[in-house]
């Protein structure tokens, strides 16, 4: 199970460490969870400079693509040397968008007349886009999901897993995450919140 999230210049952490951790919890299984990005190193919002583990070639291949978020995202959006490699097929692979990742799957064509989420600030750009924006954390539609807000990358993450292997192991991965003292009821409200997209 080859599994991209798509990391970019100016990326958000949270949308693509939370969702790489919560991925990697699944260890009885071959997942190949990779950081992918255009470029060697890639460096965030905040400062903080990682080594892409993929090309972008990898997401074409793979059987899930993320797409994360950055606050660069609108110049990526409209930089085809980027957007241009891109083959993707919600056919026979799952595409999700964390918040401003929701604007590159619009620009891609990939959301059509799917409503999405988004975060806030990017809610405009992807109205702009032609997309529907709801006022939800998470929504997916067959093979299409989006989150908006950082810490939403949970629900993609254990919709993914949830999706692809079983509600039980999405609901083992997020009651490792959890907060002590809180386990079951952020397991419970996390389920709750991906269950009528599965």
């Amino acid at each position: 199970m080859n599994i991209a999230i798509l990391t970019f210049d100016g990326y958000n952490e949270l949308d693509s460490f939370v969702a790489l951790g919560i991925l990697n919890r699944i260890r009885d299984r071959e997942w190949n969870v990779k950081i992918t990005s255009p470029s060697p190193t890639v460096t965030s919002m905040n400062g903080l400079t990682v080594q892409s583990q993929q090309t972008l070639s990898f997401a074409n291949s793979a059987d899930v693509v993320i797409f994360g978020s950055g606050i660069l995202t609108r110049k990526i959006a409209i930089d085809e040397s980027i957007m241009g490699q891109f083959k993707l097929d919600p056919m026979r692979q799952v595409i999700c968008g964390q918040c401003s990742g929701t604007l590159l799957m619009a620009k891609l064509g990939l959301l059509k007349s799917l409503p999405a989420c988004t975060d806030l600030t990017t809610k405009p750009w992807v109205i702009e886009a032609g997309v529907d924006v709801v006022n939800a954390p998470f929504i997916a539609n067959n093979n299409i999901a989006t989150a908006g807000g950082c810490l939403a990358s949970q629900y993609l993450a254990s919709w993914i897993i949830a999706r692809l292997v079983s509600r039980e192991a999405a609901k083992e991965a997020i009651h490792y995450v959890a907060p002590v003292g809180e386990k079951e009821s952020t397991v419970a409200h996390n389920m709750s919140v991906i269950s009528d997209f599965l």
